[in-house]
């Protein structure tokens, strides 16, 4: 039976992806006077804000991995595969550069052209408007395999190339011309970066060898070596000091000094894998790095000695995450525990709320020892197979415990402090290849339950890290290993399952035995929902069953996974059951029904699953995948309809949500504020829209002769003795410089042009012309922009006597007829016809033709008023009832 994807949950973000191994770019915005980062992850690419390190941007998807980011001042440049896309505005692609027969490896902007190299030794010049290309250049990867290239500075037209054998060469562009050829160090280059002195340039090579290089001389200025193998980074600062940043695969950065020649401090365990790229921020002590541990940094040099340190970052996991629940009962915060060792938090409100409580180590106090021998990964604990979290006392002690790969002992950790704790927990006697497994912590936060491969269940005290016993006659609970641990809310019982197919029902207090339950084959993961009581176990056998653990019976039984189950939860109220299995379903299971009602394919297998304890996301880990995905509950936004699903029911593949925007740190540019959106003029014809101008403007129409008689000056305006100069403007609202003077022989003329003696106002003209196109808005706005005297002079010129004619009263009529026909300018229209009436009512009296059109104007007022009242009369009736009602 076909299907059409989840109908409970809908993708909604990713966390904790930041960076890959592609080296970043960084671009300057002129009018945010700001640096913007741009990292490429996986298909599409971020901008953060280097001052904040906040999302401001991510790009629409490409078909393929991104293999090298670039940007100049206007676009973003990305390479996947064969193609190079340019992007506006950080999200949008705006042009196609289709050539190359390989995968494009570098992209260099220069000025309106795009310089691009693939694997094959094929280099593209093109021109980034019309995106044709301007020149095309091959070269033999057996004698120049090109592996570097960068423009050096004041060099118009020219770029300088460098090859894996070792050798450079300069070219111009334009004229399609090599201009000489740098024999080299005997070593490949694997980086070129411009200094800030003209003409020098340094070269990163593979043997871990500096040189700074005068191309115009062709001479050598300095040289340094790094221990740490290649070069895979270069950068020069220049906010004063003359430094120079490497970058190595050992993820260590060395800062060397160019005056005194010689290394000034390093930087060890920068990253935990290799610096893709190093950028000093221009006239800045800033330095921000990337790297393939999916990690962005920011360090400021303020250190005594010129050392650097961590300003800010943003970091998740450098290794698939393989355990992930929710810590606290607020569901803003996840734990995640990844293959790379460290345990982090990510927030579900923003980034800047994730913490990172990084590796366990052996002992604290070898790690104080560092520096007498020890290495750092030897000091370092193995991966988290499994843990627990309890936010009762966290505040008090460590509210967290983990099991590790290949160890007994179980670590404990702090959240609040993010650090490892003080206590190593290990049981007193067990056997020589035995390993913790599972633990659990209960609701109170004072103990924690841990069980191990040889089948011991033991207790701890977290406060104090003793061991206060173990489950089991003979020291053992289960003849085979431990496979989950759960207590119930009011410490009364333990619940424990093991590979011997027993799941066994302990007093927690006394620690005896009460019942066992034999099961149908061996437990893999357990999971107890502590407020209903239900236990899930998801066996061997590819199957679930659901136990109450006050019956102590089996209730429930599903079946419908092809694959090992990795994790389940249950949802806040315990009515659902969410599983996720190696057969890259996750599926929903109803307890009270008894059914499945949701399932969805997703492209890597899950591992890891937990449900918010409010409820509102759904997150999940991947395989090969080193993001946190949330997913959200359509329940909580609105009616979801959910049917029992048949037994051939087909899921479809949902894609894995992506990167969302913070709209707090969005990067706004001009384009986009040409595309904000407009209201429109008037939301529907049954309404009546106002004008919005003040009402200063309409509503002393009526009180003009009281306000200048209240204005009236007590003494004639005297002249300054000494006015300062300004420019001559015209009365009105709106700022408008008057015209220059007439000279005096002008002045002295006797001629008056024709025009002079017309007494028709350009409103008065408007509205006669209005009058036989039946468009009255041109002069509609003059009166808009016209002050209450002005308005007031208008209307009155609409007479004879002022130099008007009849025809204007009765075109004035029909534009206030027109007004209120659509609804329009609702305040003015009544504001403008009771001043025309104060002023005209005597003489158009007279007018039979006029009295007709000032009825059929009074009686659409009336139906006009009638349906206003009705609609007032009926909200305040509804508001009434609803403050007086009791509800």
């Amino acid at each position: 039976m076909p299907s059409g994807g989840s109908s409970l949950f809908s993708g909604f973000r990713v966390l904790g992806l930041y960076s890959n191994h592609v080296p970043h770019a960084l671009r300057y915005h002129k009018k945010h006077r700001e640096f913007y980062l741009v990292t490429a992850v996986g298909k599409c690419f971020h901008t953060y804000n280097v001052n904040r390190l906040g999302i401001v941007s991510v790009s629409n998807s490409l078909s393929d991995d991104i293999s090298c980011v670039a940007a100049d001042r206007m676009l973003v440049f990305a390479a996947a595969g064969r193609l190079i896309c340019a992007f506006a505005r950080n999200k949008e692609v705006v042009m196609r550069y289709h050539g190359h027969r390989q995968e494009v490896r570098l992209l260099l902007p220069l000025g309106d052209q795009l310089i691009s190299a693939d694997s094959a030794g094929d280099v593209i010049v093109w021109d980034v408007q019309g995106g044709d290309v301007y020149l095309r250049l091959q070269f033999d990867p057996v004698t120049f395999a090109l592996s570097a290239m960068m423009h050096p500075s004041t060099y118009l037209n020219k770029v300088l190339l460098g090859s894996s054998q070792g050798a450079l060469q300069l070219w111009n562009i334009k004229t399609s011309k090599l201009l000489f050829t740098f024999p080299g160090w005997s070593a490949g280059v694997t980086v070129l970066q411009q200094s800030p002195a003209v003409d020098v340039v340094g070269v990163g090579t593979a043997t871990g060898r500096i040189i700074i290089h005068n191309i115009r001389l062709d001479e050598t200025l300095m040289s340094f070596t790094q221990d740490w193998g290649p070069i895979s980074s270069l950068a020069f600062r220049t906010d004063g000091p003359p430094i120079l940043a490497s970058g190595s695969p050992q993820g260590h950065i060395a800062f060397w000094d160019l005056e005194r020649r010689q290394l000034v401090t390093q930087q060890r365990h920068a990253h935990s894998t290799a610096v893709a790229a190093a950028t000093f921020l221009h006239g800045e002590p800033l330095l921000v790095t990337n790297g393939a541990d999916n990690a962005i940094k920011v360090w400021i040099f303020d250190l005594e000695g010129g050392g650097a340190r961590l300003l800010r970052s943003r970091q998740g996991h450098s290794a698939p995450p393989t355990t992930i629940h929710h810590h606290g009962n607020d569901g803003k915060n996840i734990l995640s525990a990844g293959q790379d060792g460290t345990l982090q938090s990510f927030s579900t409100v923003h980034e800047r709320f994730n913490k990172n409580l990084g590796h366990g180590s052996i002992n604290k106090k070898k790690e104080q020892k560092k520096k007498k021998g020890l290495s750092y990964e030897e000091l370092r604990l193995p991966a988290v197979t499994a843990f627990s979290s309890a936010a009762a006392r966290q505040s008090d002690w460590d509210g967290i415990v983990a099991c590790h790969r290949g160890r007994l002992a179980t670590t404990t950790w702090n959240y609040q402090r993010c650090t490892m704790g003080a206590h190593h927990l290990q049981p007193p006697v067990t056997g020589r290849d035995a390993i913790a497994t599972v633990v659990d912590i209960t609701s109170c936060g004072n103990f924690a339950v841990i069980g191990s491969s040889c089948g011991r269940v033991d207790v701890y005290n977290l406060q104090s890290g003793l061991h206060r016993g173990c489950y089991g006659n003979d020291v053992k609970a289960h003849s085979g290993a431990v496979r989950g641990v759960a207590t119930d809310t009011l410490n009364q019982l333990t619940l424990t399952a093991g590979s011997d197919w027993l799941l066994k029902f302990w007093r927690f207090k006394t620690r005896k035995q009460e019942e066992q339950l034999k099961l149908n084959a061996a437990p893999a993961t357990m999971m107890l929902h502590r407020d209903s009581g239900m236990l899930a176990l998801a066996l061997d056998d590819f199957t679930l069953l659901v136990v109450d653990i006050e019956t102590r019976r089996v209730v429930r039984k599903f079946a419908g996974h092809h694959g090992n189950i990795n994790d389940m939860t249950f949802s806040p109220d315990g009515r659902w059951l969410v599983t996720v299995a190696m057969d890259c379903t996750i599926r929903t299971w109803d307890l009270p029904s008894g059914c499945l009602v949701d399932c969805f394919l997703v492209a890597m297998a899950p591992v890891g699953v937990s449900l918010s304890p409010t409820g509102d996301f759904l997150a999940t880990a991947h395989v090969d995948s080193l993001g946190v995905y949330l997913w959200t509950n359509k329940s909580l936004c609105g009616p979801v309809g959910l049917r029992p699903l048949p037994a051939d029911y087909q899921p479809a593949v949902e894609t894995l949500p992506g990167v969302t925007v913070d709209e707090s740190e969005q990067e706004v540019t001009s384009e986009e504020v040409d595309d904000t959106y407009e209201s429109a003029d008037q939301l529907g014809a049954e309404l009546v829209t106002l004008s919005l101008l003040p009402e200063s403007r309409w509503k002393s129409l009526l009180h003009l002769d009281t306000i200048k008689r209240r204005n009236k000056p007590v003494a004639p305006p005297v002249a300054p003795a000494a006015a300062p100069f300004f420019l001559p403007t015209l009365p009105g609202l709106t700022p408008q410089f008057a015209s220059p003077t007439a000279t005096d022989q002008e002045a002295q003329s006797k001629l008056l042009p024709w025009g002079s003696l017309s007494q028709r106002s350009e409103f008065s003209s408007d509205l006669e012309s209005a009058l036989q196109s039946g468009s009255f808005d041109r002069p509609l706005q003059l009166l808009k922009d016209c002050g209450p005297s002005a308005l007031s002079v208008e209307l009155t010129c609409l007479t004879s006597e002022g130099g008007g004619a009849n025809s204007l009263l009765l075109a004035f009529i029909q534009m206030i007829d027109s007004m209120l026909t659509s609804g329009r300018d609702f305040d003015l229209a009544h504001a403008y016809l009771a001043l025309f009436l104060k002023l005209h009512l005597r003489s158009l009296s007279q007018d039979s033709v006029a009295m007709a059109a000032l009825f059929r104007l009074s009686s659409r007022l009336e139906a006009g008023w009638a349906e206003l009242q009705a609609t007032f009369d009926q909200s305040l009736c509804l508001l009434s009832y609803a403050k007086s009602a009791l509800l």
